[in-house]
C-alpha cells in the first residue's frame, strides 16, 4: 500500500488570500505562493491550481496568485485557476469539482500554516485525497494567535453550517 506523499500528488492547490490595490497578493499570499511554487517544482504534479474568485480593488485572488508562481517558474500551461470561490469551502467546494476533469486523484493543498487544518477538512469533506503544504506565518504573540484561533473556530462552524445547507439541498 503506497502512501500519498506531497511529492506524489497530480496537482498544487494554493488557496487565495487578500490582493493589494496595486494587483500584488499580501505577505501572506507572497508566502503561500512561494511555497506552491517550490513544491510544484519539487514534485511529480502536473498542474498548479490557484484559487479564489475574490476581487480586491479589481484584481481577483487566483489571477494575482498565477501571475506569481509563473514568475516563479511554473509553466503557465501547468496554471489552472479556479475563479468561483469566496471562502475556503468553496475553494475546497470547486477545486474538487475540477480535478475529475483534470485527472487529478491526489493533491497537495497549500495555504498559511495556521489556516491549513481548516483547509484539509474542506476538501476531504468534498472526497478529496490531500494533504498540507503550510506556508510558515511570521511569529505572532498570545493575542494574536488567540484571536486567529478564535475565527478558525468560527469559520469551522460557519463551513460546517454551510456543509449542512448543502446535504439538505441534496
Amino acid at each position: 500500500m503506497a502512501f500519498l506523499t506531497s511529492a506524489s500528488v497530480d496537482a498544487v492547490v494554493l488557496l487565495g488570500c487578500r490582493i493589494e490595490a496595486s494587483g500584488q497578493p499580501c505577505a501572506a499570499g507572497l508566502r503561500r505562493a512561494h511555497a506552491a511554487a517550490a513544491h510544484f517544482l519539487d514534485s511529480d504534479a502536473r498542474f498548479l491550481i490557484t484559487s479564489g474568485g475574490r476581487r480586491w480593488s479589481g484584481h481577483a485572488e487566483a489571477i494575482a496568485l498565477a501571475r506569481i508562481v509563473e514568475a516563479l517558474g511554473v509553466e503557465p500551461e501547468a496554471v489552472v485557476t479556479e475563479l468561483c470561490s469566496l471562502s475556503t469551502f468553496e475553494n475546497a467546494r470547486y477545486v474538487v469539482a475540477g480535478f475529475e476533469r483534470l485527472g487529478v486523484r491526489h493533491a497537495a493543498i497549500v495555504t498559511c500554516d495556521w489556516h491549513l487544518p481548516r483547509a484539509l477538512r474542506c476538501f476531504r469533506h468534498f472526497g478529496a485525497s490531500v494533504v498540507g503544504v503550510g506556508a510558515p506565518s511570521p511569529p505572532k504573540g498570545p493575542l494574536r494567535r488567540g484571536l486567529r484561533s478564535v475565527r478558525e473556530h468560527l469559520s469551522f462552524a460557519l463551513d460546517r453550517t454551510a456543509t449542512l445547507g448543502l446535504q439538505a439541498q441534496r
